[in-house]
């Protein structure tokens, strides 16, 4: 049921309606509520952060008024603003995305570009876990490069992987349906030079402990990392080795406090030079290795 929302009628201007739908998520303790109410009315109108400033006197339309008030109410229930929109944006690129797939974080760009840092334009690389296909397209598009494989359990999620690669028309990038390596070509045997994933790390007893907007909309299947949150770093890198050609890499994103476990796990399947990258905010983020 839709709850009514105070000062958006009728006749409204662009500024009352967003200032009326701030306010109105504030109410439901939606963090960036400003952002997010304006957010939704451009995605509406398409009017700009310029545009806003010197239009924000114009009248919206009764469509524009009942489209914004149905998405200001989806969003006081912590759906998740890029799930209502339709996309998100990742590394300068605009992703579709919907409930089948995570939303691409700030965080992961940082997987990225220490990826473009030991890739050319002639690497064939491999992405485990790639849900939307954000990392696999992103290092096809900045890179330029002779082959992607984005893997993926989840039909779902690989449905959206294809529209995005149609987007972004990045003819070089295939999508496999696989359990981590079981539908993986054997052809690429020894022949990759990089493998990347951002798999599943969340501990299972965490997950009842994430936001709403989290555990009530993102897949659980790419969050679930089992017992400890270590399952898939343990799998993928006991069999990386097999596909990489000497010389290769491989690098994961991980949970902030992983970052000596994942690096012991990959030391231990033979991988050299291991190191943990931080974020932005000081946090250990990516981990990498090469295999000699």
């Amino acid at each position: 049921m839709m709850t009514e929302i105070k000062g958006i009628a009728d006749g409204c201007t662009i500024g009352e309606a967003v200032r009326a739908g701030t306010t109105f998520l504030q109410n439901n303790n939606i963090d960036n509520a400003d952002y997010d109410s304006f957010a939704l009315l451009s995605h509406i109108t398409g009017i700009s952060r310029t545009d806003y400033f010197t239009k924000g006197d114009m009248a919206l339309t009764e469509g524009a008024v009942s489209q914004f008030k149905q998405m200001l109410n989806k969003r006081a229930h912590h759906v998740p603003l890029q799930h209502i929109i339709g996309s998100a944006w990742f590394y300068g690129y605009e992703f579709y995305v919907n409930g089948d797939v995570l939303i691409p974080r700030p965080d992961t760009e940082i997987l990225v570009s220490e990826s473009l840092k030991v890739i050319s334009k002639d690497s064939r690389i491999l992405d485990m876990c790639t849900g939307s296909g954000c990392i696999i397209l992103t290092l096809a598009k900045e890179a330029e490069i002779s082959l992607g494989v984005g893997v993926d359990l989840s039909e779902n999620a690989l449905a959206v992987a294809e529209k995005n690669k149609k987007k972004l028309q990045a003819e070089q990038v295939q999508f496999i349906q696989s359990d981590i390596f079981k539908g993986v070509d054997e052809s690429l045997y020894g022949n990759l030079d990089l493998i990347v994933s951002n798999p599943p790390y969340i501990r299972s007893d965490v997950i009842p402990t994430l936001s709403e907007e989290v555990r009530l909309h993102d897949p659980m299947m790419a969050l679930d990392g089992f017992e400890d949150g270590l399952f898939f770093y343990r799998e993928i890198t006991r069999q990386a080795c097999r596909y990489l050609k000497k010389g290769g890499w491989l690098m994961y994103e991980i949970g902030h406090d992983q970052g000596a476990s994942v690096s012991k796990i990959m030391s231990e399947c033979g991988f050299k030079e291991v190191s943990v990258i931080k974020d932005f905010a000081g946090l250990d983020r990516v981990v990498r290795g090469i295999l000699i």
